[in-house]
């Protein structure tokens, strides 16, 4: 059998070589994948995020100093795995310098390439966070003979693919090809009629029409951990998070990051929420949140309370779903049903403004902007099963009150007789 004594340097140094392998593996798979929003929060985040962003910020000179650095040390660790093999074999132990090559190989595949990736994909925020300082170090090193790959890279482009030119990846022609050939279709038509007009109504629609009320959302105070979390705190795809002091929403944590984040303290994902006066428009409000590269709005009233919450999807699922879909997030915004002539079904949380759209007629300015809170206030009470009140010509009854969030009403409108006329 072999001895392995004097080549235990040179396994050392493999070991450290793998390790280093992995890590430019792990560090291109994390600093990849990281998308376009992630990049924009780490721009403004610590140390690591700030550095990571400014690596993204010229992918290609990134990509080159991770594949030269990995191809010199596997290079490195496979000319050491060779020394050490010959050696082995030249002590007549051809068997076990077999096994060493194959292990060599087998170890590179597993742990400098397929694990150290797989983390990289799964924590990318957190491990691009860790390794974009020594990278951004070992990219520096490369810089003085960067430029000779991207001549070598840009001159073989330049000879192999002399008439390339890059594709948008969508031009203007492709729709109005495709919206052509689907001219046939009624259904798609009027569907894409409907989506144009609710694009357009986005400018006269009001926040407080698509908003999640106050009553249908939970905000857990900081700090905010993992064990938190549950169906009702993220409801809406978010975790909200209040000021210290109040219960006003200050920052929102997106659910998919609180899922892989390894941590049970989730605090350190928040990120600040905009606050739009209930009366703005909801295509003002995308706007600010585009503008901003934010996806949560808080909704707030004359008084500067939180009343309610606007997530960017709420705003697309207002554009691209049809009315059968809005109805099935009733519990969210509102019902209004149709139950006969003139008479209509609406539950507690549907607000006024959008009520006196469908019901085409002007109702009152009141405190309360949902059915339910228009009913207290006009009654004076909380809403009771059987409750009735006249109230803006139409007569409201409380259907079911177990709730404020479950409360439904029917309303329908009073009918004037017509003043006598004079014979």
């Amino acid at each position: 059998m072999a001895s392995l004594a004097p080549y235990i340097p040179h396994l050392i140094a493999m070991a450290l070589l793998l390790a280093a392998s992995a890590f430019f593996s792990c560090s291109e798979a994390a600093l990849f994948y990281l998308g376009r929003e992630e990049r924009d929060r780490m721009q403004d985040g610590a140390l690591g995020e700030r550095t990571a962003a400014r690596l993204l910020a010229n992918p290609e000179r990134l990509l080159t100093a991770i594949l030269f650095w990995n191809l010199l040390v596997n290079m490195a660790y496979f000319a050491l795995a060779s020394l050490v093999a010959i050696g082995i074999n030249n002590q007549g132990a051809a068997s076990e310098a077999s096994v060493l090559t194959v292990v060599a190989l087998f170890a590179v595949i597993i742990f400098s390439e397929m694990l150290p990736k797989n983390f990289g994909v799964v924590w990318p925020v957190r491990f691009a966070t860790l390794l974009s300082v020594p990278l951004s170090a070992a990219a520096k090193v490369l810089d003085p003979i960067a430029w000779v790959f991207g001549a070598v890279s840009r001159g073989s482009s330049r000879v192999l693919f002399p008439h390339f030119e890059a594709e948008p990846y969508l031009e203007l022609g492709d729709l109005e090809r495709a919206i052509s050939l689907s001219g046939g279709d009624q259904q798609l038509i009027e569907q894409e009629q409907n989506v144009l007009s609710r694009i357009v109504a986005l400018a006269e629609t009001r926040i407080e029409e698509i908003m999640r009320p106050r009553l249908l959302y939970e905000a857990l105070p900081p700090p905010v951990t993992q064990s938190q979390l549950s169906p009702q705190t993220t409801a809406s795809g978010y975790v909200l998070v209040t000021e210290p002091d109040s219960e006003e929403i200050a920052a929102v944590i997106d659910v998919n990051r609180a899922a892989l984040f390894p941590g049970e303290s989730i605090g350190q994902l928040a990120s600040p929420v905009l606050a739009a006066p209930w009366c703005a428009s909801v295509a003002e409000t995308l706007s600010r949140l585009d503008s901003a590269k934010r996806d949560v709005v808080a909704v707030v009233n004359e008084l500067g309370e939180t009343i309610g919450i606007v997530t960017r999807n709420d705003i697309l699922g207002s554009v691209l779903h049809a009315e059968a879909a809005r109805d099935r997030g009733a519990e969210r915004v509102g019902r209004i049903r149709a139950i006969g002539d003139g008479q209509w079904e609406v539950t507690g949380m549907t607000t006024l403004r959008r009520l006196a759209k469908k019901l085409g007629c002007e109702l009152p300015a009141v405190k309360g902007i949902t059915v339910a809170g228009m009913l207290q206030e006009q009654l004076n009470h909380l809403p009771q099963e059987g409750d009735e009140v006249e109230w803006a010509g139409h007569h409201w009854r409380v259907l079911s009150a177990d709730h404020p969030s479950l409360l439904t009403a029917s309303v329908r409108r009073v009918l004037t007789p017509d003043p006598p006329q004079d014979s």
